[in-house]
Formats: C-alpha cells, structure tokens, sequence
C-alpha cells in the first residue's frame, strides 16, 4: 500500500496534471482539501487512488515499485518546491 504523509501538497498542486482540472477550485487546489485532508476521502476519484489506479492503469506497464517510487519522487518534488 502506498504511504501517504498528508501533507496536502498533491491536492494543493492540480494545475500541475490535466486530469485534475475538474477538481481545481480556481487557484489550483483541489476544491475537496480540507486543511491537508481531502473531505471526500472515501468517496475520491479513482485517478486519486495511488493503489486503485496502479492495478487499473499501470500494472502491465510497470512493477508496483516502479510505480510507487514515481509517485514518492513526485511528491517529494512538490514538498522540495513548495509547490510552484
């Protein structure tokens, strides 16, 4: 399972992914982010799923490793940044 800190910074960044831009509350934050928590966890689109998106989208492309180290240089990215 991938382990998320809930630092926010994923959901403070949409702007950053085409995918999200649906959820985007105009300054480029998820309009579910609470805080640093998403207020629709249990009910959040599959494309933020880290797992549920792994077995749908990338498992014939990609070791689960694989995967989560993408997603672990992702996010540390954004914590380096700050975010721009």
């Amino acid at each position: 399972m991938f382990k998320c800190d809930k630092c926010g910074m994923c959901c403070k960044n949409i702007r950053k992914a085409e995918l999200y831009k649906g959820l985007d509350d105009g300054t480029g934050k998820c309009k579910y982010l609470k805080g640093n928590l998403c207020s629709i966890y249990s009910n959040r689109p599959t494309f933020c799923r880290v797992d549920e998106c792994y077995d749908l989208y990338f498992k014939d492309i990609m070791t689960k490793e694989e995967y989560y180290e993408q997603n672990y240089e992702a996010c540390n990215s954004l914590k380096k940044s700050g975010g721009v």
